[in-house]
């Protein structure tokens, strides 16, 4: 018998609504994201994340603390319990690995930091990671590196031939300037 997958977003009560394909279309083109379904598991995940910290309304100090120190260290920025419930989409989208690569200047777009994601040009402390979607932590954020090696591209034998003679060029034009400089002298 196959096991049953965890569920891992919501589709919106009402699919086609204007309003709402707008909201998520803007997020989608400012965060670079595939489709409108990374917005719907972003908004699954901080909905797990707001019904813990619902739970934990009425616990302990130190289970609070614990949880609010767990979320600092995934890098949002809480401080209590009641900023872990006014956590929205936008600000665990802002927390992917595709977004931070913008963030830090590291790709000029965030279409293009997916693409160095997935063609594994991104490491995480020497891992390479190929998932735009990977949260990163406020920790993994410093060492995240960019290794972009280009292959040497071998010439043909014309390529050899007209980078030569381009050498050649370039080695007799100084002397004949400097011949030149020192007639008009």
């Amino acid at each position: 018998m196959p096991i049953r997958s965890k569920k891992i977003y919501n589709r919106p009560k009402k699919m086609f609504d204007k309003k709402i394909m707008a909201e998520e279309q803007a997020l989608v083109a400012k965060y670079g994201l595939k489709n409108r379904r990374e917005v719907w598991k972003a908004g699954f995940a901080i909905g797990k994340i707001r019904d813990i910290a619902k739970k934990l309304i009425g616990a302990s100090d130190e289970n609070k603390e614990k949880f609010v120190k767990q979320q600092k260290e995934k890098g949002f920025p809480v401080e209590t319990i009641a900023d872990v419930l006014a956590l929205n989409t936008e600000d665990y989208l802002k927390r992917r690995l595709q977004s931070i690569l913008v963030k830090n200047g590291l790709c000029t777009k965030p279409k293009q930091a997916r693409q160095f994601i997935t063609h594994k040009h991104v490491s995480i402390n020497k891992n390479i990671i190929n998932a735009p979607s990977h949260l990163t932590t406020a920790e993994e954020e410093k060492d995240i590196n960019l290794d972009i090696a280009l292959p040497a591209k071998k010439l043909t034998k014309d390529e050899e031939e007209l980078l030569q003679q381009i050498k050649h060029k370039e080695n007799d034009k100084p002397k004949t300037e400097e011949k030149d400089v020192g007639e008009k002298k």
